[in-house]
């Protein structure tokens, strides 16, 4: 599926729209004043967009290019950039994924797991348990020797609200197999420059 080809449900957007309206009434605003008109469709849209992780399957992404490869070494893919909602809030936390993964016998297009990480993100989600999801999908849909997902994030929820300290950087990291070995986590580290 081409990223930039997402076309909103009109039948889900008036819904989403119709409870984005109401909304705008309890708040105090009127959602028929100029600048508000069209708000509830567009939120609509946007949030279809925001969540369209639930409508693809990560492992059949990863799985859409597999190939048999005489590599035993790491590999990694780091500074994928991703954006997501915080089901806590529904506000945006966003930030970079870095992925290493041993190879058993398959690899997969390097595009295909930032595409992992692109499905998980459109999600509601925490950032740990997006950490754990990208790792654990990897890892069953490669069968790698082992995995190791580490995420750097912002989250607006506190930076905006709550303990409104901006800049805060919230890192989580996840592993699996060979990984449980120090010195394969240090080496992979080192290469993403932490």
């Amino acid at each position: 599926m081409d990223l930039q080809a997402f076309h909103p449900s009109e039948a889900l957007t008036g819904q989403i729209a119709s409870h984005v309206e109401a909304i705008l009434e309890i708040i105090g605003e009127n959602p028929e004043r100029e600048g508000l008109q069209r708000t509830p469709q567009r939120v609509g849209e946007a949030f279809q967009f925001l969540t369209k992780g639930y409508r693809e399957n990560p492992k059949e992404i990863l799985q859409s290019a597999l190939f048999r490869a005489d590599c035993k070494q790491m590999v990694i893919v780091k500074d994928i950039e991703f954006y997501s909602l915080c089901e806590h809030h529904l506000m945006p936390f966003f930030g970079k994924v870095h992925v290493a993964y041993l190879p058993d016998v398959l690899i997969t297009g390097l595009s295909k797991i930032a595409r992992v990480v692109e499905t998980y993100a459109r999600r509601l989600q925490v950032q740990e348990q997006l950490t754990s999801e990208i790792c654990h999908c990897i890892q069953n849909g490669l069968n790698a020797r082992g995995v190791m997902v580490v995420i750097e994030a912002q989250h607006l929820c506190m930076e905006m609200r709550g303990v409104q300290k901006p800049g805060t950087l919230t890192v989580t990291s996840h592993f699996t197999g060979d990984f449980s070995d120090k010195d394969q986590r240090d080496y992979f580290l080192r290469l993403i420059g932490k």
